[in-house]
């Protein structure tokens, strides 16, 4: 079901090394809740993610930010989805996990994605910032 292709960025040792996944808000508790094969065919797909390879059914989500993809699985009972900013620094970071009846992303679940987004941005200024005063506190 799942076609994948290696990257070519990153060293050998990031291509080798799994990225860490970080679970945003209840996304984990969401995933936990789809189907037994709905959980193991996206999980397949993450995993191609953390390995640096893009899984056949990942699209863009420019509606929500650059860098920000979508895994998907379908069952006969509803549509299930998984959006993550892709690998950086070694790191997935799964924004928010949902499933839906109809073919179109209902705006409330964008609007999720976004706002976690958002904040997952903010932090991490606020670390490169903090790290940043450190080092400098350590050099003077």
């Amino acid at each position: 079901m799942y076609h994948s292709k290696v990257s070519s960025r990153g060293s050998v040792a990031e291509i080798l090394t799994p990225a860490q996944v970080i679970w945003v808000a209840d996304s984990l508790r969401a995933l936990r809740g789809f189907p037994k094969a709905a959980q193991y065919n996206l999980g397949y797909a993450l995993r191609q993610v953390q390995l640096g390879q893009t899984p056949l059914d990942s699209k863009p989500m420019r509606t929500v930010g650059q860098g920000v993809y979508e895994l998907r699985d379908r069952d006969d009972r509803a549509w299930y989805r998984v959006i993550y900013l892709k690998k950086i620094k070694n790191e997935v970071h799964v924004l928010h996990c949902f499933e839906k009846k109809t073919n179109q992303t209902e705006q409330k679940d964008i609007d999720t994605a976004r706002q976690r987004l958002k904040r997952l941005k903010e932090q991490q200024q606020k670390e490169l910032k903090h790290g940043k005063q450190g080092s400098e506190v350590g050099n003077a």
